[in-house]
């Protein structure tokens, strides 16, 4: 598995490399993929398959020029394109779209470009003393950024409108014609429709008053717009919605494997609404088991091209915030349409695994079926059973049945090379006006494992239902193909060698080695560091740094399997009511048992690497959203002692997170009036010169509590003596 991830890692920049070496050879003429792919002599299918995906990489970073449906060389040029990212201090870099480079620029160099904006940009020469080369903006590209959030600030005949994000340098302007109803003071969104000069401020339109900036839900809800998230429906999705039918035709029924006598249950969070996964489990004659994992059919409901899959598209993912969820569907498809609601008929999609008490699957069948859930479970409920409960209830029988055969599943999993990072979220329980009353460490419950080792056996399952070569004789598209058809896989690279070896170095700290291979670490050595670490002081400092070493998990055509997981197959097919590529993936599979022929790569391609994007941007809110919450709770104890733990260290300060509030603050070392502190990077130490003095991830401290600011969501600190 290990091996596999690294040499594809490689074939994916041969490819790259070998694309531009035959287009630079044959400048003059644009080719069909096709032609390009057979000139490199490339003749297997998995090959093709990531020759296809890179190509859509390369054309969509313009490293390549299209023509249609042909490529052809693209003349290197003396300017570069990027994209910007500034920073709130008034500087910023342009990361190149054809390459690793990164450029530095400064503000006044940054034209009419926006943070975000796609840009091409004049490279100056590189000094012997720089780190990075400079740039200056020549033109925008590409306007990504249209709309602003902030605050409205009225003065007179105009406002300015301040941005949430700090990242966005300027303040906009809005003339009083286009106040749209905003009162000093309240969140509103406003649009950027001109922005010609950087002497002056970009001019836009209020498009939204979103609330009093006081509000603690209205806070929420600009911090995700500011951040992209899309809050609500067009009126023609909503339109669209209104008009599918709640009712099941009988024709539809009788097509379907019926399943409505199965003893079907969910399991979801006590105020989940969008039920779109349920399992049943029954004892086989042969010892055997008969396992069920039933998700929501979105594709019957949602089809290609219409108002409501464009709009599912742009989103690509239902964005959990910490006061609500944003979801990916209108309402009536996700909360009830769709939704797995217990005693009611509903058309789903599913995996039906016959699995041995040793947890290997032996048989399966993907099925369009109807079901009818009989019993909505929370966690706690199924932890209730689990933990012997309410033996009595008709539901606690296939509850423990079906952990007794997750533990095994997982056991095999783990064995098998699979890591465990387990998990360390936290959870701020808000009072009716949205105020933090209290922040809690979420408990990972058998129950919850339970659902996360099922979803994880189906998704497996229908991605090696399509990839895998022993199960090409399931499939039929277009009578018979040798090959596997194209399909959305979700796949997780090898970390960066550069960063496992730093980790290695990090972890040496606290007395730990992690064996290297070939300069980079196993999924086997990087699980045991792991479990060994388990219940030790420093476990969460050292999770954490090894969660920052790995690579971003995404969604692709070309497979390389999953390294974290430890699986050579792996896909999203479990929530489509929450995640497109979900949706992609039911319908893909309905193509192929129909013989259909395969979608183009380029389009799955791009679709993948749009879904990956936003599903990073909605990790993004959905964090931030939390730390709003925290800073909001930690501004009622400024002035007050806590104990906590020194969670990261950098030249300019120590991180630590308070064991009791749950929350992580930063003690500037310019407040470490003590002594004259230096940062050893490589023992990863604050040391005081004089007094030696020292804090390292892992020790226990006593800070007091002295600033917490609500605009940054940072949360300052200083250190105190411990008087025990």
């Amino acid at each position: 598995m290990n091996q596999s991830n690294i040499q594809t890692q490689h074939s994916a920049e041969e490819l790259r490399t070998k694309i531009l070496d035959y287009l630079r050879e044959h400048p003059n003429t644009a080719h069909q993929s096709g032609d390009i792919a057979k000139g490199l002599g490339i003749e297997d299918n998995d090959t093709y398959l990531r020759f296809c995906d890179v190509l859509a990489e390369m054309s969509a970073q313009r490293l390549v020029e299209q023509q249609g449906r042909k490529y052809k060389h693209k003349a290197q040029a003396t300017h570069r394109t990027g994209v910007l990212e500034c920073n709130e201090q008034g500087f910023g870099f342009v990361q190149a779209v054809d390459s690793d480079e990164e450029f530095f620029i400064r503000e006044p160099h940054m034209g009419e470009a926006l943070h975000g904006d796609l840009v091409r940009v004049a490279v100056a020469a590189k000094a012997a003393e720089d780190k990075k080369r400079e740039c200056e903006v020549v033109k925008v590209v590409e306007r990504r950024r249209t709309q602003v959030v902030g605050t409205f600030h009225h003065r007179g005949d105009f406002a300015f409108i301040e941005p949430d994000d700090r990242r966005i340098l300027q303040e906009v302007y809005v003339p009083s014609e286009d106040f749209n109803g905003a009162s000093d003071g309240e969140k509103v969104a406003v649009s950027i429709d001109r922005f010609d000069s950087r002497k002056a401020s970009p001019e836009g339109r209020i498009l939204r008053v979103i609330g009093p900036a006081e509000d603690p839900n209205v806070r929420v809800l600009s911090l995700a717009m500011s951040m992209d998230v899309k809050a609500d429906f067009p009126k023609p999705v909503e339109e669209e919605a209104s008009e599918i039918s709640t009712a099941i035709p009988e024709s539809e029924i009788d097509r379907r494997l019926d399943l409505r006598d199965k003893p079907i249950f969910t399991i979801d969070p006590d105020d989940a609404k969008d039920f779109d996964d349920a399992v049943h489990i029954e004892r086989l004659s042969n010892d055997n088991f008969s396992v069920g994992v039933h998700v929501a059919d979105v594709s019957h409901y949602v089809e290609p091209d219409t108002a409501i899959d464009e709009e599912a598209l742009d989103r690509a993912t239902s964005v959990y915030l910490v006061d609500r969820t944003i979801p990916m569907l209108p309402e009536k498809l996700s909360n009830k349409v769709c939704s797995l609601r217990p005693n009611e008929d509903k058309l789903a999609f599913s995996v039906l695994m016959e699995i041995t008490p040793e947890g290997e699957v032996v048989d399966y069948a993907i099925r369009e079926t109807v079901i009818r859930s009989k019993r909505r479970l929370t966690y706690e409920e199924a932890q209730t059973f689990i933990d012997g409960g309410y033996p009595d209830d008709p539901a606690s029988s296939e509850v423990v049945r079906a952990n007794r055969l997750a533990k095994t599943i997982t056991k095999e999993r783990l064995r098998s090379g699979a890591i465990d990072f387990g998990s360390d979220e936290v959870k701020v329980i808000l009072d009716e006006d949205g105020h933090p009353e209290n922040i809690v460490r979420k408990d990972r419950l058998e129950a919850n494992r339970l659902i996360e080792e099922f979803m994880l056996l189906a998704n497996r399952t229908v991605a090696s239902h399509i990839g895998a070569p022993d199960h090409h004789d399931r499939l039929r598209t277009n009578g018979h193909s040798e090959e596997p058809p194209p399909f959305i896989y979700r796949v997780h690279d090898t970390p960066d060698s550069e960063k496992i070896q730093q980790l290695a170095e990090y972890v040496r700290v606290f007395g730990h080695e992690l064996p290297l291979t070939d300069g980079n670490v196993t999924n086997d050595d990087l699980g045991t560091l792991i479990d060994k670490i388990k219940g030790e002081p420093e476990e969460q400092v050292i999770v954490r740094a090894a969660l920052r070493a790995m690579s971003k998990a995404e969604y692709a055509v070309g497979n390389i399997g999953h390294y974290g997981l430890g699986f050579d197959f792996y896909s999203h097919f479990t929530s489509p009511i929450r995640r497109y590529p979900d949706l992609i993936v039911h319908r893909l599979l309905k193509r192929y048992a129909e013989g259909h022929a395969p979608p183009g790569v380029e389009d799955l391609a791009a679709r993948c690497e749009h879904c990956s994007e936003q599903e990073r941007n909605a990790e993004e809110a959905e964090r931030e959203s939390v730390k709003l919450k925290q800073v909001e709770y930690v501004q009622e104890h400024v002035g007050d002692t806590f104990e906590g733990v020194v969670s990261g260290i950098t030249k300019f300060g120590v991180f630590v997170e308070l064991t009791e509030l749950l929350v992580e603050g930063l003690v500037h070392v310019r407040d470490m009036d003590d002594d004259y502190y230096v940062y050893d990077e490589s023992t990863y130490t604050m040391r005081g010169e004089n007094t030696g003095k020292s804090y390292r991830p892992g020790d226990s401290v006593a800070v007091e509590v002295v600033g917490a600011d609500i605009d940054s969501r940072e949360i300052d600190l200083l250190f105190v003596e411990n008087e025990s």
